[in-house]
């Protein structure tokens, strides 16, 4: 039997600042649900630049507390109105000097349902994420929403096979992967590895990218978002790799039953024999 959602991300350029980049995320909100989405999620630190290119404790103020800050309240307020579950990828002040790459995910009722902070934290030119993020502690929950059971991992995390495991076993049925990753980087891997963890854990996946040249440095941010079903096909059209771009599919939940009773790969796991993946 035929379960369809329909689901949207959403790619855009940094605007060059932080009013006017939520303004266009809330226009981003209306849009999608004008379009019948349910569900939607915004690029990696989307209120902001991608600062993670400089060392600057300048930026630092773009951290508020989650969900007791300001633009959390904004989008639980706007997710109440139009009846849309949203991930809202940003910076969190934990306590002042405690920081996290975080994801708020707010349901259709606007109600703050919990976070995923981001677990893998890169530190490589133009990637310098370690002077901003401590790692992640908040495991790898999957949140029951309005539209289904969904699931955050943020970036970096992608190139790590164990949380996308972990998030099936929790139970994701999609899972969202907002990013910012440059062109001339990780281009060959971008439509490789999320497909691929959509396949060997047997959900859905969408994959957000911002896009453009920002004034911190010469990352050129690509695009090119997507959304992926269980057999590594793209649901539709893969986004541009330069203009903004709300991308908005119709994902039906059925195939996952489908795939799974075809595959079982969950049942062939062999757990007992993981022991030394974990080793230091």
């Amino acid at each position: 039997m035929s379960r369809v959602i329909r689901a949207a991300v959403f790619q855009t350029a940094w605007t060059g600042d932080k009013e006017s980049m939520i303004r266009r995320h809330e226009q981003a909100v209306r849009d999608a649900a004008a379009q019948g989405a349910q569900v939607l999620c915004f690029q990696e630190l989307f209120y902001g630049p991608y600062f993670c290119q400089v060392q600057d404790p300048a930026f630092y103020e773009y951290a508020e507390q989650i969900p007791d800050g300001p633009i959390t309240q904004r989008f639980q307020a706007l997710a109440r109105e139009l009846g849309i579950v949203l991930v809202l990828p940003m910076y969190e002040e934990e306590q002042p000097g405690v920081l996290y790459n975080t994801a708020a995910v707010i349901d259709a009722d606007g109600s703050y349902l919990g976070k995923y902070r981001k677990t893998h934290i890169p530190q490589v030119r133009g990637f310098w994420e370690k002077f901003y993020f401590r790692p992640g502690n908040s495991g790898w929950p999957v949140f029951d929403t309005a539209v289904g059971r969904v699931g955050v991992y943020i970036c970096y995390d992608r190139h790590f096979p164990e949380g996308w495991r972990a998030l099936g076993l929790a139970g994701a049925e999609i899972v969202f992967n907002p990013s910012a990753t440059s062109r001339g980087l990780s281009g060959y891997l971008w439509q490789l590895e999320q497909p691929a963890a959509a396949v060997a854990n047997e959900y859905f996946v969408g994959a957000i990218n911002r896009v453009g040249v920002e004034d911190l440095g010469d990352n050129d941010f690509y695009g090119t978002s997507y959304f992926v079903d269980p057999e590594a096909q793209f649901v539709g059209e893969v986004a541009s790799d330069k203009e903004s771009e709300l991308v908005v599919r119709d994902l039906d939940l059925a195939k996952l039953r489908e795939v799974r009773d075809r595959w079982q790969f969950y049942r062939d796991r062999a757990p007992g024999a993981y022991g030394p993946l974990t080793a230091p």
